[in-house]
């Protein structure tokens, strides 16, 4: 292989981690916005996520044919092959991130339309601080190649589900105790699931990153409990 042979294919692998990178910000900031629209009650920004989902879908598209190409035309071998699989598999999981935030969006601008629960509200918006933050964390150890962050996202998944639980509860008692809420509360429940999810999938992120990085899949069992109403 010649020096420029081999130049070109160290750039494709570059550029494949830095659009991944790029889908990661965009990715976050959807996440970072869809839980501000249901703190603040903006329809604005609650469309604006709405309407950048397709920007994340487009991204994916593209990282998914560029690393195939990769894969088809270099044939990489060893931690290339596992850059070159990690790119693919992350990119999968941030476009569901986005798809996830959409949908928070979509509830948020029915919930403008209902009388404002302020304290459901904040119980919301704390979870989504936490996932916020566990999306970040990951996707600065996938930027840093740090497999130790990776890992302690990958620990912390259990929070996220105390919280959904425990959110779980409150709307249940919120709908028992005044049956006008049973709607809104019943959109409230599915934001708290999406962040649920969100969360899920950066632990998946982690786990693409352990792998990536050392080869090895981690063996242990998710730290995770059984959360209400799947």
């Amino acid at each position: 292989m010649t020096e420029h042979t081999v130049k070109s294919y160290g750039e494709e692998l570059s550029h494949l981690t830095a659009e991944v990178t790029r889908m990661g910000g965009l990715a976050e900031a959807q996440v970072a916005d869809a839980i501000e629209c249901i703190a603040r009650r903006d329809a604005g920004l609650a469309q604006s996520v709405v309407g950048r989902d397709e920007r994340l879908d487009t991204l994916q598209v593209e990282i998914e044919r560029k690393a195939f190409r990769l894969i088809a035309l270099r044939q990489p071998m060893a931690v290339d092959l596992r850059h070159a699989v990690a790119a693919l598999k992350i990119s999968m999981n941030l476009e569901r991130c986005g798809d996830l935030a959409k949908n928070i969006g979509k509830r948020a601008l029915i919930l403008n339309d209902a009388e404002p629960m302020s304290a459901l509200t904040r119980s919301i918006e704390r979870m989504g601080r936490l996932v916020q933050s566990r999306l970040k964390d990951v996707l600065d150890a996938y930027t840093a190649s740090d497999v130790q962050r990776a890992i302690g996202v990958w620990s912390s998944d259990e929070e996220v589900d105390e919280h959904y639980n425990s959110i779980f509860r409150e709307l249940l008692t919120y709908m028992m105790g005044d049956p006008r809420t049973i709607n809104a509360c019943t959109h409230l429940l599915f934001v708290a699931k999406n962040l649920e999810r969100i969360g899920d999938h950066a632990t998946n992120i982690a786990e693409n990153i352990h792998f990536e990085l050392t080869g090895e899949e981690i063996i242990s069992q998710r730290p995770k409990l059984d959360v209400i109403a799947q």
